[in-house]
């Protein structure tokens, strides 16, 4: 069984169909704006939020050192070549 809308009908009187048309233009400009302001404020956090870490790291350049030393991976690697097959 297959789900079928019913096919919209379309107005015929022809200043119905313009205003509808600048309704829905009105309707896409406000989302355009509103998502621009919404990019623009994720924007401007994002540059602050660098700003503050940026200025954190330049007030205590040893916590940065400290933090960057205990950040270090230990361990053991083995270098494969392409040409042999590792044993397993």
């Amino acid at each position: 069984m297959r789900f079928v809308l019913p096919a919209p009908r379309r107005a015929r009187h022809p200043l119905v169909r313009a205003l509808s048309m600048l309704l829905g233009l009105a309707v896409v400009g406000v989302l355009l704006v509103f998502g621009l302001a919404v990019a623009g404020v994720l924007l401007v956090g994002g540059v602050l939020l660098l700003a503050v870490r940026q200025w954190k790291l330049r007030a205590s350049p040893s916590a940065a050192r400290a933090a960057h030393r205990s950040q270090t991976l230990e361990g053991e690697f083995v270098v494969l070549h392409e040409g042999r097959r590792a044993a397993h």
